[in-house]
């Protein structure tokens, strides 16, 4: 079985209803396995079986409901000058069914009629300038509720269609046969006005909600300007201009200063400081050498470099980000099922309603009770909006969505986004999140230093003191080394070690330019240190396990090793010749950002709380200087997921934050999991959110947009279905009886579309809030 999961646009929905019938459709088509369709990008993501069903399937299932799916894949780019296009086509079907819409209201609405031109009074003229107006700028409306209704579905267009239709025709029919209607009681009064300008109004309405739902993929139009356009790629002994398409794997290419990056790779030759703030959103540049990796649409700011193209098209990363944050738009959040559910029988139930409009004043009304029916039932069907409703969680998913990846903080889908403001509880794995991962070099300390016999290390003689009978002179025996010369010894030792310890030794000595002696009969002691000849000296460097094998003295110094590792650090003692020469402190050093990203946490209310293997009294030391108060430590890799499910057992909300592959397990048991963006590629695949800022303040950031996020959503809930339950009976005349008020279609119409604008408007203003 060969699983595919594609997505692809779909022409022609405007309403929750569109969303309902279209994934109903394409969930029935045989080898579908999952469908979501999302208005706001109106696009539909498809997961289905490609040995049972082909996109031309999927197409057909839409054709069949009235609606278009289309099977070729465009660029974002060819997508947005097709908007273009379509809103200008919009905007000039709003101008002249406006216009035309307010020359027939002023030759016949009571009041206006007696200021208006003779010509305009005249029947068959009002009925030349509506009809242009009701099958053309109207057409859209037929176009999506004639296939709907031969499938037996309704949707918004339905409901316009229906209630200008019946205007226009009961309009048509008074102009032709005006004594028919004077027979009956009636006035011959056509309501040309109605139709036009309700027509008018909802593409006006259109017309700015398109607009706005423009606004809302700014994010990802902002993500696709970031790429470059050519590359200078270095072929045979000649440079030329290449299109960033034409690129291939393992091109030599060469970026000068001020120009951007087009693909990522590696640096070959050549250094440079490099602008990356459009992927970690950090606004000073970083320096890059030969061996560094180079990110594609970031900006070279100063070197020239030549580097080799590792990753090309949609391999990026910026590709990659591009795809994930498309993904996340497109998914559909929990709250919004309900919202499409509830919005699926809506349309049915608005028709139902109208007729029973009708049917009521007909009946019961006052005199010329069919003209008081006609129009209010016009009313009922125009002042529906499921658009509202269908727009209200995914304009919002789609900014909170952007504006996230514009700050580095990617979110897989909507659901993430709904469940991370409910987190109370965040969990950081320390190696690598909260620390760099790299363990560096903090102290060296010989022991001349420790035994206070000098207080300047750098100055103390090179070779053994001379013995002497005094107290201090029978101490010397201890000192053998300056803090240049521990250094040398330690480097050189460990240089044959594998142990990630022993390569910081090594590489702090080489940052100092330390020359390494060679070293004679290397050997590692497992869970002890190591051993080895160095001239004629025997060197030992390791634990208090190895000190004790062999017998070395290290009372005078067990306070201060004591006093290391209460800073979190890893203490190993160099002893050569039988007696203690100094000792080396190396620690995986605290990120930048890792205290202000924990505080951050604390200040909106949420409980941190730190894992790691390390055993409690390291553990311990690192969580008092990032003010952790909750530590699990001693916790083994296979552990971790168990610890996050106690942690949920005890009614937390769980939000765990790892790199590494270990992580994976908790990362995918936690409510929210959160991988580092420099963690591997199996921590963020199993992740719901992943920081490519790698700035642990963006964990707070990311609960805090989608707390603002969800809250967006709710106003726009609210907003959509208290307009339908308060408009909806007033537009039936329920006031008529008490106030003597009824609403004029044309109004319904105004109230209509400015529900639909206020919740998009509503939803954009989450691109001011500040995370």
């Amino acid at each position: 079985m060969a699983e595919v999961k594609k997505s692809f646009p779909i022409n022609g929905m405007h309403c929750a209803s569109c969303v309902r019938v279209t994934e109903r459709a394409l969930k029935k088509t045989p080898g579908v396995k999952d469908a979501v369709v999302n208005l706001a990008t109106a696009k539909a993501s498809v997961t289905y079986d490609a040995d049972n069903c082909t996109p031309e399937q999927l197409a057909e299932s839409i054709a069949k409901t009235g609606y278009t799916l289309e099977l070729e894949e465009r660029s974002e780019a060819t997508m947005q000058e097709e908007k273009k296009k379509e809103l200008q086509t919009l905007r000039n079907k709003v101008v002249v069914s406006l216009g035309l819409g307010l020359l027939i209201l002023w030759g016949s609405f009571p009041g206006l009629m007696n200021t208006a031109p003779a010509f305009l009074h005249n029947f068959w003229l009002q009925l030349l300038l509506a009809t242009p107006v009701q099958f053309w700028a109207g057409s859209e409306f037929y176009r999506a509720t004639i296939p709907a209704l031969k499938h037996r579905t309704a949707n918004m267009d339905t409901l316009v269609a229906l209630g200008t239709t019946v205007a226009y025709i009961y309009s048509a029919f008074v102009t032709f046969f005006p004594n028919v209607v004077m027979n009956l009681g009636i006035e011959a009064m056509p309501y040309f006005d109605v139709a036009v300008i309700v027509i008018g109004l909802i593409l006006l309405g259109r017309y700015f909600e398109a607009k706005a739902k423009m606004g809302t993929s700014s994010a990802i139009k902002k993500l696709i300007g970031l790429q470059a356009k050519t590359a200078r790629v270095v072929r045979g002994d000649k440079e030329i201009d290449i299109p960033i398409d034409q690129v291939v794997l393992n091109d030599i290419i060469r970026v000068r200063p001020g120009e951007k990056i087009p693909v990522d790779g590696e640096i070959l030759e050549g250094e440079s400081s490099i602008d990356e703030s459009m992927i970690t959103g950090e606004s000073i540049p970083v320096d890059k050498a030969k061996g560094d990796t180079v990110v594609g649409a970031t900006m070279n700011k100063s070197g020239t470099f030549t580097y080799k193209a590792r990753k090309i098209g949609s391999d990026t990363m910026l590709a990659q980000i591009i795809k994930l944050v498309e993904e996340a738009q497109g998914s559909k959040a929990p709250i919004q099922r309900l919202a499409d559910l509830i919005s699926s029988y809506f349309v049915p139930i608005v028709i139902m309603l109208a007729f029973l409009t009708f049917g009521v004043w007909y009946v019961f009304g006052p005199d010329l009770a069919f003209l008081f029916a006609l129009l209010n039932t016009v009313a009922v069907l125009i002042i529906a909006c499921p658009c509202a409703m269908g727009l209200a969680t995914p304009t919002a998913i789609m900014v909170g969505t952007g504006k996230g990846a514009e700050h580095g903080i990617l979110i897989k889908d909507a659901e993430s986004l709904e469940v991370a403001h409910k987190i109370n509880t965040v969990v950081f794995d320390k190696t690598g999140t909260l620390t760099k991962g790299k363990p560096e070099v903090t102290d060296i300390i010989p022991m001349s230093v420790i035994l206070n016999l000098f207080q300047d290390p750098n100055k103390m003689p090179k070779k053994m003191l001379n013995q002497a009978e005094s107290p201090a002179a029978q101490r010397a025996t201890w000192i053998q080394h300056d803090k240049e010369e521990v250094l040398q010894l330690a480097a050189s030792i460990e240089k044959g070690s594998e142990h990630s310890l022993a390569e910081a030794i090594v590489n702090y000595a080489q940052e100092h330019k330390i020359i390494l002696d060679p070293v004679a009969k290397f050997q590692a002691i497992a869970g002890h240190g190591v051993e080895g000849l160095i001239g004629k000296q025997k060197i030992f460097f390791g634990n208090r396990r190895l000190m004790d094998r062999e017998k070395i003295d290290y009372k005078e110094v067990t306070e201060q090793i004591s006093k290391l590792e209460s800073e979190g650090k890893t203490v190993m003692m160099l002893a050569a010749d039988s007696r203690l020469a100094g000792l080396v402190a190396v620690a995986d050093t605290v990120k930048d950002t890792a205290k202000d990203g924990v505080a951050a946490l604390k200040k909106i209310g949420i409980e941190v709380v730190m894992i790691t293997g390390d055993n409690a009294r390291t553990a311990n030391a690192i969580a008092k200087k990032l003010g952790i108060d909750r530590v699990l430590a001693d916790v083994l890799p296979d552990q971790k997921e168990a610890e996050v499910r106690k942690l949920q057992a005890e009614g937390k909300k769980v939000a765990m934050v790892g790199d590494g592959i270990n992580d994976a397990p908790a990362l995918a048991a936690a409510d929210i999991g959160i991988a580092m963006g420099t963690g591997t590629d199996v921590a963020i695949e199993a992740a719901d959110i992943t920081l490519i800022n790698k700035d642990l303040r963006s964990v707070a950031s990311a609960i805090t947009l989608s707390k603002k996020t969800m809250r967006t959503i709710k106003l726009n809930l609210f907003w959509a279905f208290g307009y339908n339950i308060i408009l909806i009976p007033v537009a039936m005349g329920a006031l008529y009886p008490f106030f003597g008020i009824l609403l004029n279609p044309i109004f319904a119409s105004v109230a209509m579309a400015s529900s639909s604008i206020s919740v998009v408007s509503n939803s954009l203003l989450l691109r001011r809030v500040k995370i």
